[in-house]
């Protein structure tokens, strides 16, 4: 009871412009066409990631699920989870680790299905640093946010590479500060999505950036995918199936048309990085879409042996004590046909 009214207490100062329109109620609400209003948060401020939610809107596919979308942007993927909990919006876009995490601290949340099936969880560093392989990273400093799920598979990934935690230095950034910390000097590498903010600050220093993936050296597990509250599951079957299935076919949509999924991004946020960018975020998302088991069956169809290996990375690291079965995390009845 404590946590979740901490959770409703913190999220009105949590996620951005939440209205009556983004906020769940008993009866959902309808627009003049008869379409459901519905609210979706993003996991951040809009970036190329997210490109084929503001191209399923933009084509009609919600529309045609007899969907009326508005989408937000978030703060980051646990006050995502927070806000989609306590009911301040209709479904949430976050990341898995989160998700476990919360689930195993009580809160009434599950995914609906994960769309990014590898991670993109990175160490990023600009090329001239000579970082080739992640033995290279003894005796560096590392920007990350304490408490998030990168930092805490951080440590699996050295233990993965034969590296101990006493190697590097991690230095406590806020994650909007990483990407400052790097481009100053202060830190050496930042821990962050590959999708995310290694193009952007390429774009602004003017320098390659790359990356040391987790999935390419021996830690791979589910990313970023979309959740609803257990009570919009049990009461709005309907509306979570009809959610699914169109977001299903807006990430289809937009990795046929990529260029079309990044012009609809036009004017999503004052925060919205170029199009050269937004190109490159979404064009490195889509190589997330699938693992080897679901190979070749539509955006958002989960594997249950590819849960239960993500939910056992994460109770080995410790975001979570205990391993439960992927039921828990996970309902399964919504998977999109196709």
């Amino acid at each position: 009871m404590k946590l979740r009214t901490l959770a409703v207490a913190l999220v009105p100062a949590l996620i951005l412009a939440t209205t009556a329109c983004g906020s769940s109620s008993d009866e959902q609400s309808k627009n003049s066409q008869g379409q459901d209003k519905v609210t979706l948060t993003l996991n951040w401020y809009p970036y190329g990631e997210h490109a084929p939610f503001y191209f399923g809107k933009k084509q009609g596919i919600f529309a045609k699920h007899g969907i009326d979308l508005t989408i937000q942007a978030g703060q980051g993927s646990q006050k995502t989870i927070q806000a989609t909990a306590a009911g301040q919006t209709d479904f949430g876009w976050a990341d898995t680790p989160a998700l476990l995490a919360a689930v195993g601290q009580g809160m009434d949340v599950k995914s609906v299905g994960v769309f990014l099936q590898t991670t993109p969880s990175s160490v990023q560093f600009f090329t001239d640093k000579n970082i080739n392989s992640p033995a290279d990273l003894k005796g560096k400093t590392i920007a990350s946010t304490a408490g998030d799920a990168l930092s805490k598979t951080f440590p699996a990934f050295l233990k993965a590479n034969g590296l101990s935690d006493g190697d590097v230095t991690l230095q406590n950034t806020d994650p909007a500060g990483k990407m400052a910390a790097v481009m100053s000097d202060k830190t050496d590498a930042l821990l962050g999505f590959a999708t995310d903010q290694g193009p952007t600050m390429q774009d602004k220093a003017g320098k390659p950036v790359s990356y040391l993936k987790f999935a390419e050296h021996g830690l791979t597990f589910f990313s970023n995918g979309l959740l609803a509250s257990t009570d919009t599951i049990k009461n709005k079957q309907d509306l979570v199936k009809r959610m699914v299935a169109a977001s299903s076919e807006a990430w289809a949509a937009a990795e046929g048309n990529p260029t079309g999924a990044v012009e609809a991004m036009q004017g999503a946020s004052q925060q919205l990085p170029s199009e050269k960018v937004l190109t490159e975020q979404f064009n490195a998302t889509l190589q997330l879409l699938h693992t080897d088991a679901t190979k070749g069956q539509a955006p958002g169809v989960n594997d249950e042996s590819d849960w239960t290996k993500t939910i056992n990375v994460f109770a080995e690291a410790g975001v979570i004590s205990k391993a439960e079965s992927p039921a828990t995390y996970w309902d399964a009845s919504f998977a999109p046909k196709g």
